[in-house]
């Protein structure tokens, strides 16, 4: 098996306002939805969007369930600055703001919200981690 994760797909509760969320809110770029399922294009990978009920069924276990999934999804940026600019834009568009940005012990600056469906979003800035343009750069 290659190391690489190609798609991650989110169980949403309201499609159409997940989709909102992200395409409106957060300016990912939509494929384009379906009645079922919508898709984004991302640098490297894509995130799909599937009712929570239906993506359970099809995994064949329970959709029943809250608190900390286990897992955390993560945005990194070229600033600190990127990370304050990156959180304000997630809760302006409806996130819930669970942890302010901040220094943190690893070395960088980080802040955590949450999306429409609680699903955990981390926005980090890594001076040892960072592999995108450098600030400024497109």
């Amino acid at each position: 098996m290659q190391p690489r994760i190609s798609m991650i797909t989110l169980g949403v509760h309201d499609l159409a306002a997940a989709i909102e969320f992200y395409e409106k809110g957060l300016g990912f770029p939509l494929m384009g939805p379906s009645a079922d399922v919508a898709f984004f294009t991302l640098n490297g990978t894509w995130l799909g969007l599937y009712g929570r009920d239906a993506l359970a069924e099809d995994a064949q276990v329970s959709g029943k369930g809250d608190g900390f999934e286990g897992f955390t999804l993560a945005h990194n940026v070229a600033s600190e600055q990127e990370v304050d600019a990156v959180i304000a834009q997630a809760v302006d568009a409806g996130a819930t703001l669970v942890k302010k940005p901040q220094k943190v012990f690893w070395g960088g600056y980080s802040g955590y919200f949450k999306d429409l469906d609680g699903h955990l979003w981390e926005v980090a800035h890594n001076p040892l981690f960072w592999i995108g343009p450098q600030e400024g750069q497109a």
